[in-house]
């Protein structure tokens, strides 16, 4: 008799996709360009995957900060032609927060070699650096009993 296929359980290395740990965004949105141009290239396709239109990311990013956001000034943003308007850091982090588009994250983070995370994975690399680092201590202290003929 021939074995039927299980169609309701996932196949964990065909069907199963990790959660994506730290924030990430394809070099491709910001290659070339000056940092500027890369700028509005990053928020104009966060506006764009968002779930939100831009009228609706300004009127909660407006409601977010207590001041007025307007689509307008969103388009502005976005628009590598528009040099003389420029997101403020406090729009900018209410952009992230109201689209949760944590990619805007690993676009700033990635200047300087630094990666995004969420805060609940903080203790797990703590951890592993604890871990490094009492690796590295034994590997010194073993070299130093070597070098006087053990020690215990």
């Amino acid at each position: 008799m021939k074995k039927r296929r299980d169609t309701l359980t996932l196949d964990i290395f065909l069907d199963y996709e990790p959660v994506e740990v730290a924030a990430h965004i394809d070099p491709e949105v910001s290659k070339g360009g000056t940092l500027d141009v890369k700028i509005a290239r990053v928020l104009a396709h966060a506006m764009q995957k968002s779930e939100m239109s831009r009228a609706q990311i300004a009127d909660a990013m407006s409601e977010h900060l207590g001041q007025r956001v307007t689509e307008n000034m969103l388009d502005c943003y976005a628009s590598p032609a528009r040099r003389d308007h420029k997101i403020t850091l406090e729009r900018f982090i209410a952009l992230l927060e109201v689209t949760g588009r944590y990619e805007l994250l690993a676009f700033v983070c990635g200047f300087s070699g630094y990666v995004a995370v969420p805060e609940r994975y903080a203790d797990i690399i703590e951890i592993w650096r604890e871990d490094r680092e009492i690796e590295a201590r034994t590997r010194r202290r073993d070299a130093l009993a070597g070098r006087i003929g053990g020690f215990k």
